[in-house]
């Protein structure tokens, strides 16, 4: 009779739950998921403003055939100016892939060394980051530093940096989120670190460095290092960014990261992902410290950025709507899964 009883109320209350929880699951989500897959990548970006995205732009580069360009929604919705594929964006995290292929380039030209502490490069901040003096600048481009990320600071969105030491003081005397070397931590924090490392050693911004190494033997003219390289005419070419719910553009907001053009990023992607980036000797060290693909998130500009070997093809997606409450991210995800499928499904045809 006791296990009975029991088991009628483990029923109950696991239906009820269910029945709560369906209240919490993000239908519209669910729905962008398992909608009728589109024919073609243009009925995707286009079916993709059905979920309150501003505007969107992909760029897809498949071997052997022309780069495909395509764009939907708004580049300013305020101006009603519609999105186009050629209009620079934010790229955000997606900078670190230039910065680690620049700290590779100075690492093969023994410039940099890998194995050099933070306390050795930066012994000014020996008494403000924990273990300085075993943290590795392999262990910083890896994210296994154990050094806090700026960004999860509790003031850091109620008190905004107005420069880099602001932000930097955002990371400074706290615990050490981990042991250097005993975990893995993304923080932004070890990248700005290292880009005033970069700064250091070749005795100007790192942001020439990575044009002069980078961009000009790439031909990318419409990749820049921050908001103050773009003259009057290229800050009309930037794609305006919002935030869910609140009517302002957020394209001045100067972040020091860089932005660039969808088609620019994939053709750094592609050299990234065969090499031809990389002078002799500096992939081997590249792929010891980082990856291939990234993503990027910033107020008003999330981006992804990846090469699939399997179609051998680069697929760029800039989105200008965020929040983070993770819906936007989720659903520009499932959008860059569904395009993926399409691509893939017209490969096999």
């Amino acid at each position: 009779m006791q296990k009975n009883q029991t088991k009628l109320i483990l029923r109950v209350v696991l239906f009820s739950s269910t029945f709560i929880s369906m209240f919490f699951v993000p239908w519209i989500l669910v729905w962008a998921w398992i909608q009728p897959l589109p024919n073609t990548v243009q009925e995707q970006v286009v079916e993709a403003l059905n979920y309150d995205l501003d505007g969107i732009i992909v760029y897809v580069d498949q071997a052997g055939t022309p780069a495909e360009f395509y764009a939907s929604g708004w580049h300013d919705r305020k101006d009603k100016i519609p999105a186009y594929p050629q209009a620079i964006f934010k790229i955000a995290s997606i900078t670190k892939l230039y910065v680690a292929v620049a700290t590779a380039k100075l690492v093969k030209a023994e410039r940099l060394s890998l194995d050099k502490s933070l306390a050795e490069y930066f012994p000014e901040l020996v008494d403000r980051i924990e273990n300085a003096e075993k943290i590795t600048l392999k262990m910083m481009l890896q994210h296994r530093s154990g050094i806090p990320n700026f960004v999860d600071h509790p003031d850091f969105w109620i008190k905004p940096p107005k420069n880099k030491q602001e932000t930097l003081d955002y990371a400074l005397d706290l615990p050490a989120d981990f042991e250097p070397d005993k975990g893995y931590g993304y923080s932004n924090t070890n990248y700005m670190l290292i880009s005033d490392l970069i700064d250091k050693v070749v005795g100007y911004p790192h942001q020439q460095y990575i044009k002069q190494e980078i961009l000009l033997p790439l031909g990318l003219k419409n990749t820049f290092g921050s908001l103050n390289e773009l003259n009057e005419q290229q800050k009309q070419q930037l794609m305006s960014g919002y935030y869910a719910g609140i009517d302002k553009d957020f394209k001045t907001e100067n972040t020091g990261l860089m932005l660039a053009t969808a088609e620019d990023v994939g053709i750094f992607l592609r050299a990234l992902n065969d090499g031809s980036v990389f002078n002799e000797g500096e992939q081997e060290i590249y792929s010891s410290v980082y990856v291939y693909k990234h993503t990027g998130l910033l107020v008003g500009y999330q981006s992804f950025a990846e090469y699939h070997k399997d179609i051998d093809t680069v697929v760029v997606q800039f989105n200008n709507t965020t929040n983070f409450n993770g819906y936007e991210w989720n659903l520009a995800e499932i959008i860059y899964s569904r395009i993926l499928k399409i691509l893939r499904n017209n490969t096999n045809e």
